[in-house]
């Protein structure tokens, strides 16, 4: 197995690494155990999950993904284990529910609180990286830093990272780390697939310069590259879902994903997976983990099934002329994600 480090750390991790979010809500728990069982015995060594879990988020669920994946961890020795979790923040009101005191947000006392709720749903005394779910665009990223810091300190967290991040707030908190001497960020999970390529615009030069590692979420698009609404545009999953929703955000995303550009582009992916004879989740997912400054793809699944083609993808390497066709298919349909 080709493990990779991530960021400046010590933090060994295997090149796919098991997203969490469907459990409690598209999965139950011993389906759940299932699906990380699987992962684990095929060498998947790194596991995300976060305290807002399971998605769609419910004020009355959030914690029960945390909780699932506590009770699986105790099965294994948890040295074996490289476990992310996320720290909720403000996120514009798009996915956080007030799942602690009124609205949350990425400041000491929010920070402080949500890592002890972590650590008790987890059942654990340490957390690998803990991630900031979504910036915060109210409270100073100094504050926030300072109590990423004393969450190291505390032998609480080994690391920690950020997530849906732009460059410039990338690079700012870098900056308070490097002058306030606190702990950084030595990773930024962000949406990267073959629809979303935003990521090499400006944050891959900055994460390359200063080995920051990409995590990359959603690298099939939300199911959109596995071509499942290309054969049938009702075909059940979250978008299909989120098209009938009575949540105007929710019906946004789903067409942001799902719209006749993103399944242009995905026809034509579709053909170069028939070609080199991939399953097109497993093109996509091998293509995402392909760059220098990625050190592990997170996939999910709501079945143990769904597997098989997102782990074909851990140790394959795209050849270029595969790499090059994919890239053409970008120059063909510019940002399909918007």
């Amino acid at each position: 197995m080709n493990y990779r480090y991530i960021g400046k750390t010590g933090l060994r991790v295997s090149p796919i690494c098991m997203g969490t979010m469907t459990f409690g809500t598209q999965c139950d728990e011993p389906t759940a155990f299932e699906i990380l069982d699987k992962a684990y015995a095929a060498g998947v060594n790194f596991f995300d999950t976060a305290e807002l879990y399971p998605v769609p988020p419910q004020t009355k669920l959030a914690g029960i993904t945390e909780e699932i994946v506590g009770r699986w961890l105790k099965t294994k020795p948890r040295e074996s284990v490289i476990l992310a979790t996320k720290v909720a923040g403000a996120a514009s009101g798009w996915f956080v529910p007030p799942i602690r005191h009124g609205l949350t947000a990425i400041d000491r006392f929010h920070i402080e609180r949500a890592v002890e709720g972590s650590l008790k749903r987890l059942d654990t005394d340490y957390i690998d990286l803990y991630q900031m779910h979504w910036p915060d665009t109210v409270v100073p990223i100094e504050e926030s830093m300072e109590a990423f810091d004393r969450l190291v300190r505390s032998g609480k967290v080994r690391y920690i990272g950020t997530s849906n991040d732009t460059a410039y707030g990338t690079a700012k908190a870098l900056m308070v780390s490097r002058y306030e001497k606190f702990a950084r960020f030595e990773s930024i999970q962000n949406n990267f697939s073959l629809l979303n390529r935003r990521f090499l615009d400006e944050l891959a030069e900055l994460a390359r310069r200063e080995q920051v590692s990409l995590l990359p979420y959603s690298p099939l698009a939300g199911g959109v590259l596995s071509g499942k609404y290309n054969q049938d545009p009702g075909a059940k999953g979250r978008f299909s879902d989120y098209l009938k929703s009575p949540n105007r955000r929710q019906r946004l995303m789903a067409t942001r994903f799902m719209n006749d550009r993103t399944l242009a582009s995905t026809q034509l992916y579709l053909k170069i997976a028939a070609e080199v004879g991939l399953d097109p989740v497993t093109l996509a997912i091998a293509w995402s983990k392909q760059f220098d400054f990625v050190a592990s793809t997170i996939i999910g699944a709501t079945r143990p099934e769904q597997l098989d083609a997102s782990l074909a993808a851990m140790e394959l390497e795209l050849a270029d002329d595969v790499l090059a066709a994919c890239d053409e298919v970008h120059h063909q349909i510019l940002y399909p994600m918007g």
